[in-house]
């Protein structure tokens, strides 16, 4: 009977051990721009973590699945599709959009970035409404559109708002069509004369000093990080998460990333980790790998 056990026990082993070389393989379904098909990637999973783990660190590493969002780039997918589009009750001409409905077509969309969740959304909208380069960079926001007046209530720029929510039907608004309104409703009419009166002696403007030199503005980046070797999948998801995801999502940046590493084995390595990691990072397409007797 125990001779039996032992059997089922070292069958039942096999088995799970096969699990990560059986299941290797991650389909994902993509669509370029919204007139284009539906097609599949698919991509080879590696390592011997859990097949959950394996296909979660595949989706983050080569973005398919994003854990944070830069409010540049939402700015971007809001235009190459474009998002903007009329909301409820509104006359904008395509110039706004509702964030309930941003929520929704991230949700559905596959050609639009795939987020971990819709608070990686909502994470982008607050920080791209707090943004001071918001006219450039981001959008503006409002509370609705009055149509009888033709403008936007509680349209605002620039300012923090922490009311924004899943469910929420205020609008993300055109920085170009926010600036015109704003200047329109903040620039107070000149009073009117008869006639142009002369300027006494002495009491013209004073002329404007030239502007002073604008300072140059930073242009690269680089760091150097050292990872813990047991939790490197956590520690290189942080780092994406962190830094580089807000560097990437930078219109026009170039961004390369190196993953670097070194291993000492004192007592020599097995022939059969040799063979394993050998064909794992050719299959990878290392540039350079290889293993020293010194």
């Amino acid at each position: 009977m125990k001779q039996a056990e032992t059997q089922k026990i070292a069958a039942d082993s096999a088995v799970t051990a096969r699990i990560p070389e059986a299941y290797q393989w991650l389909l994902v379904p993509v669509q370029e721009t919204p007139q284009s098909a539906i097609g599949w990637q698919a991509f080879r999973l590696t390592g011997f973590d859990t097949l959950a783990v394996r296909v979660g660190q595949k989706l983050r590493n080569d973005e398919l699945l994003l854990t944070g969002f830069a409010p540049s780039r939402l700015q971007m997918e809001l235009d190459r599709v474009p998002l903007w589009r009329l909301s409820a009750g509104a006359q904008a001409g395509g110039d706004s959009v509702a964030i309930n409905h941003l929520v929704e077509d991230f949700g559905r969309y596959l050609y639009l970035p795939r987020l971990k969740e819709p608070f990686v959304l909502l994470g982008a909208i607050r920080d791209g409404l707090g943004l001071l380069t918001w006219e450039k960079d981001s959008f503006a926001y409002a509370d609705s559109y009055d149509e009888g007046a033709g403008r936007y209530r509680g349209l605002r720029g620039g300012q923090q708002v922490f009311s924004v929510d899943t469910e929420s039907p205020a609008l993300l608004v055109k920085s170009e069509i926010a600036r015109k309104q704003i200047d329109a409703e903040t620039t107070p009419e000149p009073p009117p004369v008869d006639g142009p009166r002369p300027i006494p002696p002495g009491l013209g403007p004073e002329p404007v000093p030239p502007a002073p030199p604008e300072a140059a503005k930073l242009k690269r980046f680089h760091g150097t990080v050292e990872l813990d070797p047991a939790r490197v999948g956590r520690d290189a998801s942080r780092i994406a998460d962190e830094v580089i995801s807000h560097l990437s999502g930078l219109v026009g940046a170039n961004v390369t990333v190196t993953l670097e590493f070194e291993a000492k084995i004192p007592d020599g390595a097995p022939d059969t980790v040799v063979r394993t990691v050998t064909e794992n990072a050719r299959t990878l397409k290392f540039k350079n790998q290889g293993f020293e007797k010194e």
